[in-house]
């Protein structure tokens, strides 16, 4: 059976003064994320907020145990961002 695992994070971006400097700070996670991880990433929301991003990551597997341990690596990139501030962190796993 497969699990799938999805992890949304909402950031506040304190530096960001326009659509093109939050772009910037969020690709750049992005796409870390998905070269390190091999897993999809996008920008899901808050995409007219200069200071405010949601980016959300999606990971599938037959093994519970790795699509957590992935998910948790993943968050710790996340976490390591000092241009992103972490308001709000959710992850569910169907």
């Amino acid at each position: 059976m497969a699990v799938v695992a999805v992890t949304r994070w909402v950031f506040h971006l304190p530096g960001c003064r326009s659509l093109k400097m939050k772009r910037s700070v969020i690709r750049s996670l992005r796409d870390r994320i998905i070269a390190k991880f091999k897993i999809s990433a996008a920008e899901t929301g808050l995409q007219d907020n200069p200071s405010m991003a949601e980016l959300t990551a999606c990971v599938v597997s037959g093994n519970r145990r790795q699509v957590e341990s992935i998910l948790g690596h993943v968050d710790t990139l996340v976490r390591a961002e000092p241009r992103a501030h972490i308001m709000e962190c959710e992850t569910e796993i169907f």
